[in-house]
């Protein structure tokens, strides 16, 4: 008896303290670099969290007093996929993630659709969430041509474009790809780094984040983000098409809801601005983080 009941104590404390620790995230991957304030910094579709490291050897280096905790989404460069709405879950699981480690209201810098998450975070986890830092990414980005565009019109949009992508067979897909990458970086070794990532991504994982991407319209909602947020974007790679003047428009339109944002274009970057101005990108960190 005497046995039996220490067996059933023992059990029952394994139990509990297993129910006390969160479960590991299945949405994201992360890397943890340096020692002090928590920054977490979150990759766009089908990139690696490798994006960052010559951002992370400056913002969490040695003598910077911070402490870098760089994801990368389930389904992404070689991270294998999820089942479900990998957004949604990425969100949800990263404001748990937070919570678990007492990371407290992290600053979160996120890129293209790592800047929409880090939006949602503001949003839906204020308590999880501090300084935002969104480089190249907007609230709507189906609404970029028509500002006017309703819901339904978007979820039109987004799901003939992914009709579209799983109608492609692999080389049509890989060209596709290939081409949109070109314009994203103008270093030949960055943008071949960059497609092998999309190369080793889940088709469809990166099928379903592009749609819900673009059928998403969070230019209300950003009125409800108490977080301060530095917003950086890019012009050059669209100068064929309209004016360093009229890009900024668009970004002074979408965000213009959000209370206090600070909106700054970089010169000569494309998408990747980490690759192309790091200088200038990292600049503009160190001194809305400070």
């Amino acid at each position: 008896m005497k046995r039996t009941l220490h067996t059933c104590i023992l059990l029952a404390s394994v139990l509990l303290a297993g129910a006390g620790q969160a479960a590991a995230p299945t949405a994201f991957t992360a890397e943890v670099t340096g020692q002090g304030r928590p920054l977490i910094l979150i990759p766009g579709l089908a990139s690696s969290g490798e994006v960052w490291q010559g951002t992370v050897a400056r913002l969490c280096g040695p003598q910077a007093k911070r402490q870098c905790y760089v994801l990368t989404l389930a389904g992404f460069a070689g991270v294998a996929p999820i089942e479900g709405d990998l957004l949604a879950q990425a969100e949800h699981q990263l404001a748990d993630y937070i919570v678990a480690k007492k990371l407290g209201q992290p600053a979160i810098i996120g890129h293209s659709l790592g800047g929409f998450l880090a939006l949602k975070m503001a949003i839906d986890h204020p308590a999880q969430t501090g300084k935002l830092v969104i480089v190249d990414s907007l609230p709507a980005l189906g609404a970029t041509q028509l500002p006017s565009i309703t819901p339904p019109q978007l979820q039109a949009m987004a799901t003939q474009m992914q009709s579209a992508m799983r109608a492609q067979d692999g080389a049509t897909y890989a060209a596709s790809q290939r081409r949109a990458v070109t314009s994203m970086a103008s270093a030949p070794a960055d943008v071949e780094r960059i497609i092998g990532w999309g190369q080793r991504s889940d088709r469809e994982t990166v099928i379903k984040a592009m749609g819900t991407l673009m059928a998403s319209d969070l230019r209300q909602d950003v009125a409800k983000i108490k977080s301060p947020t530095l917003v950086l974007g890019t012009w050059i790679a669209y100068k064929d098409y309209a004016p360093r003047a009229a890009i900024e428009a668009t970004f002074q339109r979408q965000y213009a809801q959000l209370p206090g944002v600070q909106i700054a274009l970089a010169d000569t970057a494309r998408h990747f601005i980490m690759y192309d101005q790091p200088d200038w990108m990292v600049a503009r960190i160190e001194q809305f983080l400070d």
